[in-house]
């Protein structure tokens, strides 16, 4: 059996900036299962949903892939983040906030693996029953990006954020909160690890 794959590695480039400085990417398009939501990540309901449809699926689709000769280390978590009145983003509004929760699946998958995936665990969490035909599977394209890794807790982002946007207003640069969202890709889990330490990429695309 071939070796289990670690994108995080692989991809080493979109996954693992250095937190020492802004960097220019330009990213493939890839495909996720996703799914959709309204709401503050700390205290929203519809964001836990997600969340616990979303792990499920891409863990079972790992199995099925897994149990055909190809195995994966499931990808992390990923946001894209906006809002329809970006001054409401901006400044924080966040029950406000529109998102897309994601984890990138490697490109032989395919959404009947992900239709099974969804059948097995219907059966075993009938609790979800609700929640995943939310889940889709979208290819997704962003482009010309600017990120950098941000140490430390989420509530510490926006001096990181704002040097992310430094960076594209120096390179000639606009974005578009609905067009080219905030994307946060979390490596760190939130449950287990020291805030301080806690790694996510912050990445911004423009034109």
């Amino acid at each position: 059996m071939a070796a289990k794959i670690d994108f995080k590695k692989t991809m080493k480039e979109y996954y693992q900036p250095s937190p020492k400085g802004v960097v220019l990417v330009d990213v493939p398009e890839m495909q996720f299962l996703m799914i959709d939501g309204m709401g503050s990540p700390g205290d929203s309901k519809e964001y836990q949903e997600a969340l616990a449809a979303l792990y499920p699926i891409a863990f079972k689709t790992k199995f099925l892939s897994k149990a055909k000769g190809r195995d994966y280390v499931v990808p992390p978590l990923e946001g894209l983040w906006w809002a329809d009145d970006m001054d409401d983003f901006n400044e924080g509004n966040r029950d406000k906030w529109k998102w897309s929760m994601m984890i990138m699946l490697p490109e032989w998958i395919n959404e009947d693996m992900v239709d099974n995936a969804i059948e097995l665990t219907k059966d075993k969490k009938p609790e979800l029953a609700n929640l995943l035909p939310k889940l889709r599977v979208e290819k997704y394209k962003e482009g010309k990006a600017a990120q950098i890794m941000h140490i430390g807790p989420y509530s510490e982002e926006g001096p990181t954020v704002q040097k992310v946007h430094d960076f594209i207003q120096k390179e000639g640069g606009t974005f578009h909160g609905h067009k080219n969202k905030h994307h946060e890709i979390y490596l760190s889990d939130p449950r287990k690890a020291n805030p301080a330490t806690m790694k996510t990429v912050i990445r911004q695309p423009f034109i």
